[in-house]
């Protein structure tokens, strides 16, 4: 569990994963036609030639939404000769809530609480204004927003002394995180992808679309690009871990 939370919590390296997929052979496409199942019980499958497709732990590859399976149904159809699985990041995400999440929901949902006690929102630049300016415009309403609506008010440092959030504010915070394996799931991974678990549930209570979030957690990173620009790597990886964001957001919000 504790190397599932490490993958989640540092945000997935597709990057990597493919890299690392290259080393090995893959598996080849054995199927021809993909669609989409509906069980007894309401919850949608994905299906291969007719056959319903299971998760590496062998349990029913199953989502509550159709608008959900049928994403994952795309990732599907969309391989070529081989599966790669790095092209899917929806079909993973849910696999990883299913098989690993699900069994461990609570230390799931601690790892997510944790993030807010040292959230990215809480830690402001002390110069130059220009960015200080920018990270208050992008923070501050987020932040607000926490205060009014749950009742949770964290405190600024600058730099990086650290400061030591309200129990009240982190116990409000523990409220708000989800048990449902597949939400939690997405939720670690939009937490490690944007840094903060406070931008995370602002998507999932609905206060901040996905593309607004990542916005808001690359305010440094976009300042040091416009000032030193990007290495063609750095643009790819953030383009990649993009894609993460957007399926973590598809399965958050299904």
């Amino acid at each position: 569990m504790r190397d599932l939370l490490n993958d989640l919590e540092n945000g997935p390296d597709p990057m990597r994963a493919a890299q690392e997929a290259q080393r090995k052979p893959l598996p080849k496409r054995f199927y021809k036609d993909v669609s989409v199942g509906e069980e007894p019980e309401g919850d949608f499958t994905i299906r291969l030639d007719g056959r319903p497709v299971r998760t590496p732990a062998k349990a029913l590859l199953k989502v509550p939404s159709r608008a959900l399976a049928e994403a994952m149904a795309a990732e599907w159809e969309a391989q070529g000769n081989d599966i790669d699985p790095s092209t899917m990041p929806v079909t993973r995400l849910v696999n990883v809530g299913l098989d690993g999440v699900a069994a461990n929901a609570e230390a799931t949902a601690a790892e997510v609480v944790s993030y807010a006690g040292t959230d990215l929102l809480c830690y402001r630049a002390e110069e130059p204004d220009r960015l200080v300016e920018r990270q208050g415009l992008a923070w501050d309403p987020v932040l607000e927003r926490f205060r009014t609506e749950v009742g949770a008010r964290f405190f600024l440092s600058a730099g990086i002394r650290h400061v030591a959030q309200p129990e009240e504010a982190i116990a409000r915070v523990a409220a708000l995180v989800p048990r449902d394996p597949l939400k939690l799931a997405a939720l670690v991974s939009m937490t490690g992808l944007t840094g903060s678990a406070l931008l995370s549930l602002a998507v999932l209570q609905g206060w901040l679309d996905p593309d607004a979030a990542w916005t808001a957690a690359h305010v440094d990173e976009d300042w040091n690009r416009e000032l030193w620009g990007e290495d063609a790597e750095a643009a790819a990886r953030r383009a990649a871990r993009k894609t993460e964001m957007d399926a973590a957001a598809l399965v958050l919000r299904a």
